[in-house]
């Protein structure tokens, strides 16, 4: 029986910068899925850049000019800046562009884009870690900063830490007493603190990827953001087209050539909102992604060969 060559897709992870240990995480997602799932197809290998920019294949340092000869194609889960270099040596890749990943990474960015397109966001602010020395006595700093934030946008508030490894959980504030306590344990995480705007409605995320199916740009079937996709049941069918066609004018302006998730709110009048955007699937067994893969007959490891195959013979 004649062995079959296998593809090797090299996951390009690590970089310096504020994002190394999400892209690490996210890049070993990557490598674990495709070795578990996709092993007798495609051969996975770890680029890893360092803080120090030092390139490594499978542990190994290596020059960038040197990867062309050893993988086939590379998906890039860290800064889009390595994709240039990629393009530079003529090798394939996944990965988000500089503008999406500016937008994926700053809500601020995102929000002000978003208003050229007529695609609103809820209002937000961020209030930094508190230092003594700029926010004066610790025991006035939660009520000073819950009259900023009364100030610029009523309740009801959602307040969660501004960066998702923090163990501080989300709290929905209706009133001044509850928004103050919110901030409190936000200081007590040591992080900064992310303050938005409440929009009553139902929440949906929405996955979608070009070429799938035989459509120029597919949308998976809805589910809310908390992970339950039998929310779908409770969206008409004009709101389903509503939120699919969303998705796909969002995909042209945010630069999103591979996979995009958006997570929408849509309020009893009909108003779409924007929450936030990712360029990166998440592959973990029971995940929202999984979820919606197995709605349409599909493995998630179907849609990752997709992506793969796609940019191979681009």
């Amino acid at each position: 029986m004649q062995s079959v060559t296998k593809k090797r897709i090299g996951i390009l992870r690590g970089g310096a910068g504020k994002h190394y240990l999400s892209s690490l995480e996210r890049g070993g997602g990557i490598i674990s899925h495709i070795f578990d799932n996709l092993s007798d197809r495609y051969k996975p290998a770890d680029i890893l850049v360092d803080k120090d920019h030092v390139w490594h294949f499978n542990g190994v340092p290596i020059k960038p000019s040197d990867l062309a000869s050893k993988i086939d194609m590379v998906w890039n889960t860290s800064h889009p800046i390595l994709s240039n270099i990629l393009d530079s040596l003529s090798i394939p890749n996944i990965g988000a562009s500089s503008f999406f990943y500016t937008l994926e990474n700053s809500k601020e960015m995102l929000r002000e884009h978003m208003k050229k397109i007529g695609m609103e966001m809820p209002r937000s602010i961020v209030l930094p870690v508190y230092q003594r020395d700029f926010d004066g006595p610790r025991e006035r700093y939660a009520i000073k900063k819950a009259k900023e934030v009364f100030e610029k946008f009523s309740s009801p508030w959602i307040v969660k830490s501004f960066t998702p490894d923090s163990n501080m959980g989300i709290h929905l504030a209706q009133t001044f007493p509850e928004l103050v306590n919110a901030i409190e344990d936000g200081m007590n995480s040591g992080k900064s603190i992310l303050v938005e705007e409440f929009i009553t409605g139902k929440v949906a995320s929405v996955h979608s990827i070009p070429r799938f199916r035989g459509e120029d740009v597919y949308v998976f079937p809805l589910g809310n953001a908390f992970g339950d996709l039998s929310a779908q049941a409770g969206f008409s069918a004009e709101e389903k087209e509503i939120l699919s066609n969303s998705a796909k004018n969002l995909r042209r302006h945010v630069g999103a050539e591979h996979y995009l998730k958006s997570d929408f709110v849509l309020n009893p009048r009909g108003k779409v909102y924007l929450l936030q955007v990712e360029s990166v699937p998440d592959l973990k067994q029971g995940s929202h992604f999984s979820q919606v893969c197995e709605s349409i007959g599909a493995k998630m490891h179907h849609v990752v060969e997709h992506m793969l195959e796609r940019t191979i013979n681009n």
